[in-house]
């Protein structure tokens, strides 16, 4: 007599962390007039990041893993493609 065996799918994720360094002029793009002391300029961070994130985009930038993937359970749990 043949045993029977019953599986259930769980669906998980797995995402990888990568990182990068991007270097900007300090120009007119992240800098802004101080509010308290018109004679004085100060960096935009909200800006920095902005463009910061825009140049992480561009395909000369050079990525590196950082640590082991995280694996961990899927949010939305669906029933496979093939079910």
């Amino acid at each position: 007599m043949e045993k029977k065996t019953y599986s259930i799918s769980v669906r998980v994720r797995r995402t990888k962390v990568e990182y990068a360094f991007v270097s900007m002029p300090m120009d007119e793009l992240v800098l802004e007039r101080d509010p308290e002391d018109g004679t004085k300029v100060r960096v935009n961070p909200e800006r920095v990041f902005e463009i910061a994130k825009h140049m992480g985009t561009d395909t000369s930038v050079l990525w590196a893993e950082e640590g082991a993937p995280l694996i961990e359970l899927h949010p939305w749990q669906t029933a496979p493609p093939r079910a």
